[in-house]
């Protein structure tokens, strides 16, 4: 997993976030309604933020103590590029699994250093 990969992973419940950030947990909510952050909900309907929202967050919060106003604030981070949250990516299925790993296994044991699969086998025991 790259370092970008790991900065999507939502880690956080947002009373983490808010000492992290030093917003409220309304100020936090608000800001998700604006689509400012869109963190990953657990099985328990939890907001579970990533270490790139935590920064959004304090870009945001940087932004509206300089005086800009929200419109000004989206107006900004609009411009930043977005990048999904895992849970927004489409995910391969099994045939195209597959075939990256049997790509991976032909190329021999040095392209597997970084392999997108070492460690990963939940997604072999999906649910059904």
């Amino acid at each position: 997993m790259d370092l970008s990969a790991r900065r999507q992973l939502p880690l956080f419940p947002i009373g983490i976030v808010q000492k992290l950030t030093g917003l409220t947990a309304r100020q936090i909510r608000y800001y998700e309604q604006h689509g400012l952050v869109q963190p990953v909900r657990s099985e328990g309907k939890q907001r579970l933020f990533s270490f790139a929202d935590v920064e959004r967050l304090m870009e945001v919060r940087r932004l509206l103590d300089e005086g800009l106003n929200m419109a000004g604030v989206k107006a900004q981070i609009g411009k930043d590029a977005v990048v999904p949250s895992p849970k927004e990516r489409p995910e391969p299925s099994d045939e195209e699994v597959y075939k990256r790993l049997q790509q991976e296994l032909m190329e021999g044991p040095a392209s597997r250093s970084n392999s997108e699969f070492q460690g990963d086998l939940s997604r072999f025991y999906r649910r059904r």
